[in-house]
């Protein structure tokens, strides 16, 4: 691939491929926003609100899709790879921006790392002895070198798996959906007594993270083929698509399993109910292909994070280098992989993932606060003018910021530590970083 002339106007070579169209862009957010979960939420949020339940997915739906049509109008100024951390740079400069990219990356490698093992216990259920030992390592070795080595090989080759993952773990929901709504037993669906103030928290709280992960949309934009229309299409979409599937998941389950909140399987039991031992091991199989998607979305979402940051000169540019070959940041995909395959093999992702709940509203905040200070005349001859504008002025994204900064205070003390302790670690790593890679 021939080199071509980068944006400081040096020769800079070779350059990311722009393969990925809306419908790719969707199926990398769904695969994020669904996983494992989706095949338990119902009994968790029933269990706490009952009847409720159905209702409060919608509001929370509702409240994601502010957020989301908030990245989307930001989005559409942009198109190169890095998302959230482009839209702070250009709003708040270099150091706030270095801060979000690395919460961005952090999330990744801790979620890759925490989604894996969920992965290896499923299979578990099945063949108990790949969860110790040296058969555990080396089937995590081997699943994590098999997704670095499709992010290699190519963005194309990416999306298909990607979008074959997302298919397939949507199957099983629809077809939950279509047997069990019109076996529905309509006694099963009064709503009760309203639930407390503290249950109906708790459960919000426990759904907005639910319904997390759409952010990563637009990190690989820069591969994209038109990602300042395409990146606000698949923000949107994946969380209308998701908010309408939940919901209806969730009527479903309610509708059709008595005593939900104790189940543990609830879909797989509510299947097995309705149509047997083969429905509820499609829903198990369903389980599993939505953790191996939303594993294959944290290898390319991750590795494209880490690339941002070298490629705007905040990370040695030995990371942003781009394969002349695949056309893909070969670098930044091994050594993702690399620390995703350390942390998940030594367990410290445990301790990692209470600092992820903070970092993805982090993130929720600087991009929400990045899409109203762009919005500034001052900033008119610096940023593309959005190819979308949300309707009511400030009103959305301010209600985007009240919504991020209120989960934010329904956060744990662990939570809240574990997250101040990743930002001062960024902060460390920026001092480093800039030392060893000036601004260009």
């Amino acid at each position: 691939m021939p080199d071509v002339q980068g944006p400081t106007g040096t020769v800079s070579s070779p350059a990311l491929r722009r393969e990925l169209g809306r419908w790719d862009l969707t199926a990398i957010g769904i695969n994020q926003v669904i996983g494992a979960s989706a095949y338990v939420m119902p009994a968790a949020v029933a269990g706490l609100i009952g009847g409720w339940s159905p209702l409060l997915v919608i509001a929370v739906g509702f409240a994601s899709l502010l957020i989301a049509g908030t990245f989307a109008e930001v989005g559409s100024r942009f198109d190169g790879t890095g998302g959230p951390y482009l839209y702070t740079r250009a709003a708040f400069g270099r150091f706030a921006a270095f801060e979000v990219g690395w919460m961005q990356w952090f999330t990744r490698v801790a979620s890759w790392a925490s989604v894996i093992n969920v992965l290896i216990l499923s299979l578990g259920f099945y063949w108990p002895s790949v969860t110790t030992g040296a058969i555990r390592i080396a089937l995590l070795t081997a699943i994590i070198a098999a997704l670095a080595i499709i992010n290699v090989l190519g963005i194309r080759q990416s999306a298909w798996v990607v979008n074959t993952l997302a298919i397939g773990k949507l199957i099983p929901l629809v077809l939950f959906i279509a047997f069990g709504l019109p076996a529905i037993d309509a006694a099963l669906l009064t709503l009760g007594p309203a639930p407390d103030i503290a249950d109906v928290s708790s459960t919000a709280l426990l759904l907005i993270f639910a319904f997390g992960g759409y952010e990563v949309v637009p990190v690989p934009a820069g591969e994209a083929k038109d990602p300042r229309h395409a990146v606000p299409f698949a923000l949107l979409m994946t969380i209308i698509l998701v908010t309408i599937l939940l919901t209806l998941v969730q009527v479903a389950a309610l509708g059709t399993l008595p005593g939900l909140a104790e189940s543990k399987t609830p879909l797989a039991d509510a299947s097995a109910r309705l149509r047997g031992a083969a429905a509820a091991a499609l829903m198990t199989l369903g389980a599993v292909m939505s953790t191996t998607g939303n594993n294959m979305g944290q290898a390319l979402s991750g590795s494209r994070s880490l690339f941002a940051l070298a490629e705007q000169g905040d990370l040695p540019r030995l990371l942003a280098r781009v394969s002349a070959r695949f056309g893909t940041p070969i670098n930044a995909i091994l050594v993702t992989a690399a620390i995703s395959l350390a942390l998940a093999a030594t367990g410290t992702f445990v301790t990692m993932a209470a600092a992820s709940a903070v970092s993805r509203l982090v993130v929720y905040v600087a991009t929400c606060a990045s899409a109203l200070r762009l919005r500034s005349p001052a900033f008119a001859d610096r940023v593309a003018p959005p190819t979308l504008t949300l309707p009511l002025g400030p009103v959305v994204p301010s209600a985007a910021i009240a919504i991020a900064l209120g989960i934010l205070a329904g956060a744990t003390a662990r939570q809240l530590l574990a997250g101040a302790g990743a930002l001062a670690a960024g902060a460390a790593l920026f001092v480093i970083a800039t030392r060893l890679a000036p601004r260009r």
